[in-house]
């Protein structure tokens, strides 16, 4: 079994409040969980307007479905027109290990 996540720091675009940037982060949570079913969450810089971080983990029976997945939800947010992805750290560990 492996266990795969990938962290994002985001860069927001015209937000000027914590109302207008959750207005933004929620939805594409809610998109990364539907369109590539993984476990996602804003992990960091809640307090922050235009930052945030978001993870996505997914558990997979063989690691190269687990990248691929990985693969698909960076290129996803970095094709966002409304955000700017940052930076992409990014682990996947076997069960055993």
């Amino acid at each position: 079994m492996w266990i795969a996540w990938i962290e994002v720091d985001i860069l927001l675009g015209d937000v000027h409040s914590l109302k207008e940037k959750r207005a933004i982060v929620r939805p594409l949570v809610g998109e990364l969980r539907r369109r590539f079913d993984v476990s996602a969450a804003e992990v960091g810089d809640q307090d922050l307007h235009r930052r945030a971080q978001l993870g996505a983990v997914l558990v997979s029976a063989d690691r190269a479905h687990a990248v691929e997945v990985l693969d698909a939800v960076e290129r996803f947010l970095a094709g966002r027109p409304e955000l700017d992805l940052l930076s992409a750290r990014r682990r996947e560990v076997r069960s055993e290990d």
